[in-house]
């Protein structure tokens, strides 16, 4: 547990980060250690199979994922303001709409999901397979939901460190599960979906046990349950806004690799693999902006609007000095990170390769303002803003898809990124200029309002 809302504000931010972004790295090669489990037992239809539900997965388990955070900054700002019984409600609201929300979502999802791989264009040779796999994750959608709101609680007050325990140990029994159901019990990608949901449940029995164990003043009496509307209405407002915020994201890519897929087989590869490399220099950028809403949140809840200005400028240089690595590591390393992540060697595509990183890095500062200034927005509770810069991107993919891919090929697709975060940095700079909040210095306990 730890309280952001005192102590030195860059210290905090990058001590928050850290747990964070071993997390993620943590997560990112477990993917790609799944990946070669499947595609080294059960082929390349399998892996196909997966790949082909991987943008269902961003926009629905994504959007319950944003859900669930949303929830938290509600609960981070009453931890920043010392309001206890309050926080205690959020945590029992968070439930009741988590639970309420992943039941809705599942039913309608595996109710469309035939004619939504079709309008995917899934090809029918791995047709059954992708649905197999992706029924039985959605069907346990409310295990992940449960794991969200659980780790989503202890970060609100402060501690990352625990759920990252908690995601290593559920990440090495996600690949010892692998191997039993998909080697062991021949079960195909039904044993891996199987296997992602049962490590899930570990990490949601350890993360609960835990809570118990440490922090009982994060546990619920029956009476939090009584229904808030006003509380309700906020913390699903913030929910739906980060939930949104990602899913648009998501249709945005698919939108994006239709444009992609007409380009031929060479500019695939070479934008698979700029993507891939662009992930792992994204990530700390991400976790950055994670750790920004969170502080801001708990000092808008204290009523400390000074530290939340100063940490939106300690966040913001962070990721700038981040951005420095990363175009120095583009020009340097490309080509070796390049066949390292994906074997690829063929000159031609590690050639594009390196165009598309040098573009795209060049942009890294603007990057790292959309996004520490867009979570810090959700921290104070501005739930339109963000989402607006969000259709500005989905619109500015769309407008790439449809105008400058067909007329500058492969090189409009390069400048896309660049253009849609400048417009969006333009739009958040607008939306935090406009916003009351950062006005004043300090202001009354902000959760008293709520």
């Amino acid at each position: 547990m730890k309280d952001l809302t005192k102590g030195n504000i860059t210290k905090l931010i990058l001590m928050f980060s850290l747990p964070l972004l071993l997390g993620n790295i943590f997560q990112l090669f477990y993917n790609l250690a799944d990946t070669r489990i499947v595609g080294q037992t059960l082929g390349k239809n399998a892996i196909a199979a997966l790949g082909a539900t991987s943008s269902v997965n961003t926009v629905i388990i994504g959007f319950l994922n944003g859900l669930t955070n949303g929830f938290a900054l509600v609960t981070a700002r009453f931890f920043g303001a010392k309001e206890f019984d309050r926080l205690k409600k959020s945590v029992a609201h968070a439930l009741t709409l988590g639970i309420a929300t992943a039941i809705a979502l599942t039913a309608l999802s595996l109710a469309f999901i035939d004619p939504l791989l079709r309008a995917l264009n899934t090809p029918d040779n791995i047709f059954k397979q992708a649905k197999t796999y992706i029924v039985i994750i959605l069907a346990g959608m409310i295990i992940s939901m449960f794991y969200n709101i659980c780790a989503g609680v202890l970060r609100a007050v402060g501690d990352t460190v625990s759920p990252l325990i908690f995601l290593i140990i559920s990440t090495i029994a996600n690949i010892g599960l692998d191997l039993l159901f998909i080697l062991g019990f021949k079960m195909g990608v039904e044993g891996a979906a199987y296997a992602t949901l049962i490590a899930q449940g570990i990490s949601v029995v350890l993360c609960i046990i835990y809570i118990i164990k440490k922090h009982k003043f994060l546990i619920p009496s029956k009476s939090d349950f009584r229904f808030n509307f006003k509380l309700a209405g906020d913390m699903y407002a913030t929910g739906v806004s980060m939930g949104l915020m990602i899913s648009l994201v998501g249709i945005g890519t698919v939108i994006m690799q239709g444009a992609i897929n007409i380009f031929g087989t060479d500019i695939i590869v070479a934008h698979t693999t700029a993507r891939k490399i662009s992930e792992i220099y994204m990530l700390p950028i991400s976790v950055f902006g994670a750790a920004s809403a969170t502080f801001s949140s708990q000092n808008y809840g204290a009523g400390r609007i000074d530290r939340v200005k100063e940490g939106v400028k300690k966040a913001t240089l962070i990721t700038w000095g981040w951005s420095v690595i990363v175009i120095a590591a583009t020009w340097l390393f490309t080509p070796f990170f390049a066949h390292l992540i994906t074997g690829i060697s063929d000159p031609e595509i590690v050639g594009t390769v390196e165009k598309y990183m040098k573009i795209n890095t060049a942009f890294y500062f603007i990057l790292g303002i959309v996004i520490v200034f867009r979570n810090a927005l959700q921290g104070v509770g501005d739930k339109i803003t963000p989402i607006a810069s969000s259709i500005i991107e989905l619109l500015g993919k769309f407008a790439v898809a449809m105008i400058l891919a067909p007329r500058m090929g492969y090189f409009g697709i390069m400048i896309s990124e660049p253009l849609v975060w400048a417009g969006m940095a333009v739009m958040l700079g607008i939306g935090f200029a406009a916003n009351k909040t950062f006005r004043k210095e300090n202001i009354p306990n902000t959760a008293e309002q709520m």
